[in-house]
């Protein structure tokens, strides 16, 4: 059977993330060729160990996992344990990997894949975008070559969650993001306006808890400390947003928008108060524009508002076969 999707994940593997991996391993259908790790929720060597932690949770350790930048390109990168533990994956103690990062760095996994794979893979990125944005400058051909990009980030109608422009993936690189987001490549961005929308909450985790498989347990575990950060600081009660597993879902199909436009994006790389803010101009969604020069970033404003139904049925499902990389 032919997979809906090719993917390479590229993530800073936190509590979000993990859950993304899950969600999509969970999938029979989907192909992930490899996992590339960047700084961010954690430092890029610890997300790595945190990725074939999970794969490994998952069955699925023989999927290459590959360490990119521990650092954005102007050398002052900041981590988030307050959201994701000094772990990153909660404080959960998840069993040390067998398996071991590749040799081969990030973003020449990326391209080199890329060129193996004309038209197949699609990249999902949710974490800062340093890695793809090497890739980039690495083999400027790289967006010809690539299916599609999906990016878990960035605030266009909504107020950011870094600073109050800028979401955080894209704040920890502007320059990074500046340079994917205008490479031409066709990207579906999935910003805050969706991802806030869409919240899990501690029925989820009930559920999970209920199931008792060690996929489920480990998430419901993770949740604690994430349901912590967001009762303390953002919601105040016992949930939290979906932000990559949604950008994940959507990415392979799963879940279809209710508000999309296809619009030019670009992302102030200034020092001042705006620096990180993703800027498009959605006016459009009103009335009619006349069309956008180089529109070709598609951005989820709107969701059904019930991924979290979703995330719980398909992360309290039975196993995927195993899919092994060819």
């Amino acid at each position: 059977m032919a997979s809906k999707e090719t993917l390479i994940v590229d993530c800073d593997t936190g509590i979000d993330d993990a859950l993304a991996l899950l969600y999509l391993l969970r999938d029979p259908d989907v192909d992930i060729r490899a996992v590339t790790t960047v700084f961010g929720n954690i430092d890029a060597v610890t997300a790595a160990d945190n990725t074939l932690r999970v794969l490994e949770l998952a069955g699925r350790p023989d999927i290459p996992v590959a360490i990119g930048a521990r650092d954005n390109w102007l050398g002052n990168a900041h981590f988030a344990p307050y959201v994701h533990g000094a772990d990153g994956l909660g404080n959960t103690d998840l069993p040390a990997p067998t398996a071991t990062p590749v040799a081969e760095p990030a973003a020449e996994l990326i391209v080199r894949l890329a060129r193996e794979n004309p038209g197949t893979l699609h990249l999902l990125a949710v974490g800062p975008l340093t890695n793809l944005a090497t890739a980039v400058l690495l083999d400027p051909e790289l967006p010809r070559l690539v299916k599609h990009v999906t990016i878990m980030g960035g605030a266009i109608r909504h107020p950011g969650n870094a600073t109050p422009a800028a979401e955080a993936n894209i704040s920890n690189d502007p320059e990074a993001a500046r340079t994917v987001l205008t490479a031409g490549w066709p990207i579906t961005l999935v910003p805050l306006d969706a991802t806030m929308s869409e919240r899990i909450t501690e029925g989820h985790q009930r559920r999970l808890r209920a199931t008792g498989t060690p996929v489920t347990a480990f998430a419901a575990q993770m949740l604690d400390q994430y349901f912590d950060f967001y009762e303390r600081n953002v919601f105040g009660d016992r949930s939290a947003a979906c932000h990559d597993p949604l950008a994940a879902a959507i990415a392979v199909g799963d879940v279809s928008p209710v508000l999309a436009p296809v619009v030019a994006v670009d992302v102030e790389t200034g020092q001042g108060p705006g620096r990180g803010a993703t800027v498009a101009d959605v006016r459009g969604q009103y009335r009619n524009f006349p069309a956008q020069d180089d529109a070709h970033v598609r951005v989820v404003l709107e969701t059904g508002g019930d991924f979290a139904e979703l995330l719980a049925d398909r992360l309290c499902s039975d196993p995927a076969p195993t899919r092994r990389v060819a």
